[in-house]
């Protein structure tokens, strides 16, 4: 029987990550991927400018989502919900949703966790599906 290469553990700085720009006044900030190693899970911190927001969206997996910092207004299924800091969301896949930063003066910060790194988005206005990974290149 062969021996499987192990996975190496990884330490990630976000501060020393390059933001990816996704519009709108929001930038993404990639952590656990494919590149670092993941074979399950994708997660990173997304960062809205004042006032930002982004569009109503899909995925193909489960997401979790916990305020950092700021406050949000998430709208799951068409639902608006108020967060803060340490409030956190589950939404099953296939669920549109979206996060909204309610403050016009001071940023938010959000830290997700896609159940797959197979994980796509899907705009849902537009129907354009992209695979998280690639947003990221």
């Amino acid at each position: 029987m062969t021996e499987q290469p192990r996975a190496k553990a990884a330490i990630l700085r976000p501060g020393e990550i390059t933001p990816h720009d996704r519009g709108n006044g929001a930038r993404t900030i990639p952590l656990v991927t494919r590149a670092s190693g993941s074979t399950s899970l994708l997660n990173g911190i997304t960062e809205f400018a004042p006032g930002a927001a982004i569009a109503l969206h899909t995925h193909n997996c489960e997401e979790s989502v916990m305020v950092l910092e700021g406050e949000a207004i998430v709208e799951i299924d068409g639902i608006a919900h108020r967060m803060g800091a340490g409030d956190t969301t589950w939404v099953p896949a296939n669920l549109p949703h979206r996060f909204i930063n309610t403050s016009e003066t001071e940023r938010m910060r959000i830290f997700w966790t896609y159940a797959s790194v197979e994980a796509t988005r899907t705009i849902v206005a537009t129907g354009d599906t992209r695979s998280i990974d690639s947003e990221r290149k």
